[in-house]
């Protein structure tokens, strides 16, 4: 009988708001959680190996590291995120340089759908399309349990598919995205102008569904514009289940109903796939970042991970 490895792992997730971290057991088990604010440009990254630091232990042997825009997992270098004023920043040869330990980075949203895909147990062939619904929508197809990048590494923008051609214009320079109906962001600005005052986040729309008819509106639109892209994704991928993740998910039925309906109004002659909330929440992209890690370290996905469906097996 083959033993067990020994040691653990550190996971980051970079936001543009904060810098989700966790250290692994190599059985998966959560041994300490840290989150620190990201600021950005130098800030930014200085916030992120300080935190590599604090949460390393003498038997860590590896760092997986999620992080947003642009990312060449190949170099470990992120090209481009804009949230965080990065450029070209080689990150994965900077946490090996200051923090003396083997790193890989992965772009957040390829991350998260690898893990939930471990974490539901997906097939060898299957079609998992993860859509993270948050300042913006990222979306992540995995096949067999492996994120498809596509030829220049921008595989499943789903959030600048084209929903309203004379649309709002969105920040890429289209008109009419998705993400400018149906992430976070959208909502709590579209909601903000409706009614004339500032609006904190989706939240408080959501909270004002059942009294006030332009909160209804907003919503209803979001929910119809997802649902069409997912209905077009369907289309082209057939995926086996549509996961939504990030904060407008939290939503639970109030999103995920009509969104449904409305992916199954635009697929009149076939089946829609299952639309499910993540089986994470909101550390898939630690998840995701540990098993960057795991991999940097030969161990392979935690067998308590395999199927689990949980974030930290015990």
């Amino acid at each position: 009988m083959t033993a067990a490895p020994a040691g653990s792992v550190v996971a980051l997730d970079v936001g543009g708001t904060s810098i989700k971290g966790a250290r692994f057991s190599a059985r998966g088990a959560s041994l300490q959680r840290a989150v620190v604010p990201s600021g950005t440009g130098g800030a930014a990254l200085d916030a992120a190996l300080e935190l590599v630091r604090h949460l390393a232990a003498p038997d860590t042997r590896a760092v997986g590291l999620a992080a947003p825009g642009l990312v060449d997992a190949a170099s470990g270098t992120v090209r481009y995120a804009a949230n965080l004023g990065w450029r070209d920043v080689p990150l994965a040869g900077l946490v090996e340089e200051r923090c003396g330990l083997p790193a890989s980075v992965q772009q957040d949203v390829s991350a998260a759908g690898r893990a939930e895909a471990a974490a539901r147990g997906s097939a060898d062939d299957e079609v998992l399309l993860l859509v993270m619904l948050g300042t913006g929508v990222g979306a992540s197809v995995v096949v067999g349990g492996r994120p498809l990048p596509g030829a220049a590494g921008m595989a499943a923008e789903l959030g600048h598919l084209q929903a309203r051609p004379d649309g709002e214009q969105c920040t890429c320079g289209q008109r009419g995205c998705v993400e400018v109906y149906a992430s976070a962001s959208a909502v709590t600005r579209r909601y903000a102008s409706a009614v004339g005052r500032p609006v904190a986040s989706a939240e408080e729309v959501v909270a004002r569904l059942a009294c006030e008819p332009a909160a209804r509106h907003v919503w209803n639109e979001a929910c119809e514009v997802l649902g069409g892209a997912l209905a077009s994704a369907t289309l082209l991928l057939d995926p086996a289940v549509v996961v939504l993740g990030g904060g407008l998910a939290r939503a639970g039925e109030r999103l995920l109903t009509p969104v449904r309906a409305a992916t199954a109004a635009r697929l009149a002659w076939r089946r829609p796939p299952p639309v499910v909330p993540s089986a994470i929440g909101d550390d898939v992209g630690v998840v995701g970042a540990a098993l960057g890690a795991w991999d940097r370290t030969g161990w392979g996905v935690p067998d308590a991970w395999r199927g689990a469906a949980r974030t930290h097996p015990s």
